[in-house]
């Protein structure tokens, strides 16, 4: 606008100019003549305040606002404090100016900060690799907890399941959620299964009965002297991450959608008389699209290859009958992975250097 201004003055003359344009005559001058920067008339830096505190001072100032007794105050109760005790080292302003000249206005301690913990990538190729397990947990807005005949009282059920077989090796139900028996458990199903040392990884989330010092020491001992020589190795998820054990939550979850799964249990040998038949559908009969529509039992006896070739003899039968029903070709049964895992790793991306 104000060039076109000048342009049109040129003419007619700045006052008729502005008038016709609507533009304030009083900021056109203005703008032809903008203001010299501000200086303080030469390059030596300002003298100090004579009311400003010595560097000593302020030093002084600082250390006691960082101090361990007042760390955690505000400046305000700090000022008011050493008011108290008879003492003015100087204004609450003040004390912030320092402290904001330190960028410590916001947080003055030394907190101690969540350490980064490794996101879990475990791989099982063969049965009797890799065990996850969990423990139900209780909150009322959790349908998966058992509930009792009454309100706040719950069920734990602890189940040991093996990720590349989804064969649930072992499982309790108790009263309480106790270090010791999980030990128990875990000992347990070990031996059934005859693990040997450094054959198995244990997954599980950090409960307390998960990171108890009690089953670490049981997987940890492989001592010859021990009865109990496990010799397993351990593994957690992180915290709050429940994708870093899946396949116990969606055991909890295949249970949780049983037809028959009651709202309430009347007593502890309730729930446990329901479970039984529970767990033996969920290994022996229950078929599972991650195992080729497969059961768990035969999965972790070493059963799915003969099984597979009976399901290709009987769809390479179904097929010369038929074969213009099989429009993709000849019919292959399901198969199994050849790996199964717990967060697999990323593959990177290649990089293509330039010509």
């Amino acid at each position: 606008m104000r060039s076109a201004v000048s342009d049109l003055a040129q003419q007619v003359g700045t006052n008729r100019a502005c008038t016709l344009l609507a533009y304030p005559r009083s900021s056109y001058y203005r703008q032809q003549c903008p203001p010299p920067p501000k200086t303080n008339g030469d390059s030596r830096p300002q003298p100090a305040s004579p009311r400003a505190l010595s560097a000593i001072e302020r030093e002084k100032v600082r250390e006691t606002l960082n101090s361990e007794r007042f760390v955690d105050c505000s400046p305000r109760q700090v000022y008011g404090t050493l008011l108290d005790e008879e003492i003015y080292l100087c204004s609450v302003s003040t004390m912030y100016r320092i402290l904001a000249k330190n960028q410590e206005v916001r947080e003055r301690r030394n907190q101690k900060k969540h350490p980064a913990y490794t996101k879990p990538e475990l791989v099982a190729t063969a049965p009797n690799q890799v065990w996850t397990w969990d423990i139900t947990n209780t909150s009322a807005a959790l349908s998966t907890s058992l509930r009792g005949p009454v309100t706040h009282v719950y069920y734990y059920l602890y189940t040991i399941l093996d990720i590349f077989s989804r064969y649930v090796v072992g499982y309790m139900i108790a009263e309480r959620e106790l270090a010791y028996l999980a030990k128990q458990l875990v000992a347990d199903s070990c031996a059934k299964q005859h693990i040997v040392p450094d054959q198995l990884i244990l997954h599980a989330d950090r409960g307390s009965s998960m990171t108890s010092k009690t089953l670490a020491l049981l997987l940890a001992d492989t001592s010859a002297t021990s009865v109990q020589a496990l010799g397993v190795d351990k593994s957690h998820s992180r915290p709050y991450v429940s994708n870093d054990n899946p396949y116990s939550e969606a055991q909890f979850k295949t249970m949780k959608y049983r037809p028959d799964y009651p709202d309430r249990f009347g007593c502890l040998v309730d729930a446990r008389t329901w479970a039984q038949p529970f767990f033996d559908w969920y290994n022996n009969q229950h078929r599972h699209v991650g195992l080729g529509l497969m059961t768990p039992a035969t999965v972790h006896y070493g059963l799915a290859e003969d099984l597979t070739a009976k399901r290709q003899v009987v769809l390479a039968g179904a097929y010369a009958q038929h074969p213009e029903r099989f429009v993709k070709g000849r019919p292959m049964p399901p198969q199994l992975p050849d790996a199964v895992w717990i967060n697999p790793p990323q593959a990177k991306a290649e990089v293509v250097p330039s010509s």
